[in-house]
Formats: structure tokens, C-alpha cells, sequence
């Protein structure tokens, strides 16, 4: 018999938007590994114009091709399945060289890492409600720093955690807890301006008290637990899985 403290999710229903590679993947995987039935999204045609390369395993898991930047796509799929246990908003994009100080730069951060997050909520609350469910925002601890190159990004994780907050109060009453993840600097496609830089990787992890890059497994491991029993009185929180980077 499972106990509370087991991490057992067989028969379990996850669906991991922006699951295709990265932190999302990672999380799916672990889903996957303990028994759920995973579902992702990504924004290519199939599954097979993913690569090792990309931080991308799918074997496994159900893919969907759901263009974010179009709100209507998100409400027009069509999810192979009928219950939803388990809903991880873990989309996102950035645009470097100072370009999300133009309008153009600023509108693409903010619809994808901010509305989209809404949007897709909002699409499967209904699903969420019915299985006493749960639902994870990843976020990033560049919600609580400043940075200063990307203040789109930086703004829309901010906007992340509020939302967290918020959903988590105004939903915790129609069974759906609400929590959330900031990811500290992981080592995924999305980084490799700093990871693919030998002097900004060696200062970046010299900044990490433990010593080291996080892995979309790190994250992982906190959205098991914040989806798990063991977490059942946590709502509206935003986990920092950071390697105590933001300690000081």
C-alpha cells in the first residue's frame, strides 16, 4: 500500500506545456519515471525534429505540436485524454542583445512567458478541478534579482510568482492546489550564452554557493514533491531551486 511519503504517481494524468526539452522535459521524464502517463507540448511539427542536442528525450511520452504565441491554438487543442491530474506551465523565452528594450523584444517575452501561462490555466481548469489537481508555474529567481540586460524576462517571472499567488488563493477552494518552481541557472539550451562561454560560465558558477550548474532534474525533483502528499498544505508558494545562488 503507498504511503504518504512515497512518490508513487501510476495512473496519474501530467501534462508538461513546453515539455519538449529543457527544465519541462526533465520534469516529464521524472513524471514518466514514476508511472504517470505524460503528455507534452512543443512548439515543431513532430516529435522526431527533436534531438539529444536540444535537451530533448521523448521516448515515452505523448507529444502535441500547441503554438503558444497563438492563445486561440491553446484553446482549439484537442488533449488525448479526459482527466488531468497534474499541469506544468513550464514555457518560456528570452531575447538577448538588449532586444527586449524594443517593443518588438518586450511583446514576444511577455506574451509567452506571462499571458500564455494564463491562457493555458485557464484552458484546463475545468479538467484540474474535477481530479483534485495540481498546477506548477516555473518561474526563475530572475523574479527577485534584476537583470539587467532582459527586462522583459525579468518582468515576466515576476509576474509569474503573482500569479502563482493569486491562482493559488482563488483556486485552493475548487481542489486545485497551485504552487510554483524558480529555477536558478540550469544548464538547458536556453542558457548557453552563459554555459557556452568559458568566462561567463566559470564566473557564473563561482556566484553558486554549490559550486556547480543546476540540471532539469534538480527542478524535477521539486515539482515531484510539490505535486506529491508530502506537499498537500502548500499553496501559492514559489520554490527558489537555485543552489543558493540568490543568497547573497
Amino acid at each position: 500500500m503507498t504511503t504518504p511519503f512515497e512518490l508513487d504517481f501510476s495512473g496519474k494524468q501530467v501534462l508538461v506545456i513546453g515539455g519538449s526539452s529543457g527544465i519541462g522535459n526533465g520534469i516529464a521524464r521524472a513524471f514518466a519515471t514514476g508511472g504517470a502517463n505524460v503528455h507534452v507540448t512543443g512548439t515543431r511539427a513532430s516529435r522526431d525534429d527533436y534531438s539529444a542536442e536540444d535537451g530533448s528525450d521523448l521516448s515515452g511520452l505523448t507529444y502535441s505540436q500547441v503554438d503558444l504565441s497563438d492563445h486561440a491554438a491553446i484553446d482549439r487543442y484537442q488533449p488525448p485524454f479526459d482527466k488531468l491530474d497534474v499541469l506544468v506551465l513550464s514555457q518560456g523565452t528570452v531575447v538577448y542583445k538588449r532586444g527586449e528594450f524594443e517593443q518588438d523584444g518586450w511583446m514576444k517575452v511577455i506574451d509567452l512567458n506571462l499571458n500564455s501561462l494564463m491562457a493555458c490555466a485557464r484552458r484546463f481548469k475545468g479538467m484540474l478541478s474535477a481530479a483534485n489537481g495540481s498546477l506548477i508555474i516555473v518561474s526563475s529567481v530572475s523574479a527577485f534579482q534584476s537583470n539587467i540586460g532582459n527586462p522583459a524576462y525579468s518582468a515576466s517571472k515576476a509576474g509569474a510568482v503573482a500569479l502563482t499567488r493569486t491562482l493559488g488563493k482563488a483556486w485552493v477552494g475548487e481542489g486545485i492546489r497551485v504552487n510554483g518552481i524558480a529555477p536558478g541557472l540550469i544548464d538547458t539550451k536556453l542558457t548557453r550564452v552563459t554555459t557556452g562561454n568559458e568566462t561567463r560560465l566559470k564566473a557564473a558558477v563561482a556566484s553558486i554557493p554549490a559550486a556547480r550548474l543546476g540540471t532539469p532534474a534538480d527542478i524535477a525533483g521539486a515539482a515531484l514533491f510539490l505535486v506529491s502528499p508530502l506537499a498537500n498544505y502548500i499553496v501559492g508558494q514559489t520554490i527558489i531551486v537555485d543552489g543558493g545562488m540568490t543568497l547573497s
